[in-house]
């Protein structure tokens, strides 16, 4: 069965988006892109995050989102912004009744590079590898793409763990 996701890398300046099919073990690139955010108000960014998400889903019909948690900032200002950015993306996935996932950079890295201390250049070449690419991707789309990735890998295991004979292991959580 196949199955579409989108990778969110949300930001108050740039959210990138991915958007892959997982068909076994096989991915394959669909779309990515950036939504460019105006140089505005903070809450007309955030809608303006909201719609381009919005319109992502629209197009391209994923049924599942992975998307980047907050990573802790020693800017607590840059951190509420951000975490604001991925507000506005997560409400467009549930209204559209989308499978939500989160992971941590250093999560959405290893399960790429192999090392959750990877740049971001190797993040992207890893991108381009994976997806077969011809081009490598913008900074913000290739790390859409990466959380999408990211999801699918992890997808994968959680189902396996789930269908496991010792039965521990239930939609995704240790028992």
């Amino acid at each position: 069965m196949i199955t579409r996701i989108i990778g969110i890398d949300p930001g108050s300046q740039r959210t990138g988006y991915g958007v892959i099919e997982v068909n076994q073990n096989e991915l394959i690139y669909v779309a990515s892109g950036v939504v460019k955010l105006p140089k505005i108000g903070l809450p007309l960014r955030l809608k303006t995050i909201f719609d381009g998400v919005n319109k992502v889903i629209c197009q391209y019909q994923p049924t599942e989102l992975g998307i980047e948690e907050v990573f802790t900032s020693k800017n607590s200002g840059s951190a509420l912004k951000l975490g604001q950015a991925r507000g506005a993306a997560i409400v467009a996935a549930a209204n559209a009744g989308l499978e939500i996932s989160e992971y941590s950079a250093r999560t959405i890295k290893k399960s790429i590079v192999g090392g959750g201390a990877a740049s971001k250049d190797q993040v992207q070449k890893m991108v381009v590898r994976l997806l077969k690419l011809d081009d490598v991707p913008p900074e913000d789309a290739a790390d859409g793409l990466a959380v999408a990735i990211c999801h699918g890998y992890s997808r994968r295991a959680i189902k396996f763990l789930a269908k496991s004979e010792s039965g521990r292991f239930s939609r995704g959580r240790y028992k």
